[in-house]
């Protein structure tokens, strides 16, 4: 099994994103391993073109991170400031009064951030608890303030023009650099673009980034080819039944490895030098079965996720996001990256 990531081209996405923005700084958000591809790797590089923030969920990712990038990275995690973690070289993104009071007591002098709820009712201070410490607050010197907008891939939505007034509201008269925008909140145009933004699937090539180059090929080996009759049914429960002579081919993955059941005969294809094998049957734990009878013959591997079917396309046949998709991309795959 083979998971193809082109570091390049995440590389050339974030420079895009981070033009897109000219009067901002561009951030990166590496977490959940840098969406499944890599955090070491992909934060390494994106460093080396002069991304200098880098955005992790969790203190222990952080201190994974840590490791990989030179002292000058800044280190923000989402979660802000959890009992027990730590945040040795990190800088928390504090969510509430009890965060804050709790970080200033164990790490007063540290730097630190602030996230406000502008409406997505998720992390962040709301108005009222906000207002209740933010001279305090100030006074201790935030890195940065922020907030997350919840429907940025929407930009007709009226959430995202309620957010930004909220968030402007909540930051009037704050000399301290503001961050609003991630991949989508970029694209919605420089009103939400502030001081800082956080591009994050529109360079691992995910929509809202329609421009955004292809990042991942998933490539899988086909362990075994046979043919079969009219009538005859392929896979679990018998959901799929042969109405004409075929060949069927077998691959080695499975949900196992993040291919979704969902994808079980849903019009979703494997892919041999651009030709579509539709994949029939049931994706079970470790195997995926495809029709490959218009093929003259059959190759060792076919694409799951590559030019003709993307991370979205793929994940519009599951139901889910592209995200979801990558994310759970399995670590039995060899990953090999360009």
């Amino acid at each position: 099994m083979g998971l193809q990531i082109d570091i390049q081209a995440i590389v050339a996405n974030w420079r895009a994103l981070a033009s897109m923005a000219p009067t901002a700084r561009a951030a990166a958000v590496v977490k959940a391993d840098a969406y499944g591809l890599g955090a070491g790797r992909v934060a390494a590089a994106l460093y080396e073109a002069g991304a200098r923030d880098f955005f992790v969920a969790l203190a222990r990712e952080g201190q994974v991170l840590r490791g990989h990038l030179p002292e000058d990275a800044r280190i923000n995690v989402l979660s802000g400031h959890m009992e027990g973690q730590d945040l040795s070289g990190l800088v928390p993104v504090l969510n509430s009064t009890e965060q804050f009071f709790r970080d200033r007591a164990m790490r007063p002098g540290q730097p630190f951030a602030l996230q406000l709820d502008s409406g997505m009712n998720r992390l962040g201070m709301e108005a009222a608890e906000w207002a209740s410490i933010r001279d305090e607050a100030l006074a201790a010197g935030p890195a940065f303030i922020m907030s997350h907008l919840a429907c940025a891939d929407e930009p007709e939505h009226p959430a995202n023009a309620s957010q930004l007034a909220a968030f402007r509201a909540m930051t009037e008269g704050c000399d301290v650099p503001l961050s609003l925008a991630a991949t989508g909140g970029i694209l919605l145009g420089k009103d939400y673009h502030f001081d800082l933004v956080r591009p994050g699937i529109g360079m691992y090539g995910g929509l809202p980034f329609a421009q955004a180059r292809p990042v991942v090929r998933l490539s899988l080996p086909v362990i075994q080819t046979r043919v079969v009759e009219p009538g005859e049914f392929v896979g679990y429960g018998s959901t799929w039944t042969a109405t004409e002579r075929c060949r069927i081919a077998t691959v080695a993955a499975g949900y196992a490895d993040g291919i979704f059941r969902a994808l079980s005969s849903s019009g979703a294809s494997l892919y041999a030098d651009g030709r579509p094998c539709p994949i029939v049957g049931r994706v079970s734990m470790d195997l995926v079965t495809a029709d490959v009878s218009a093929l003259d013959g059959v190759p060792a591997e076919l694409d799951l996720i590559c030019d003709e079917q993307p991370i979205d396309r793929v994940a519009d046949y599951a139901g889910t996001i592209g995200y979801e998709i990558l994310t759970s991309l399995g670590q039995r795959y060899e990953r090999t990256y360009l």
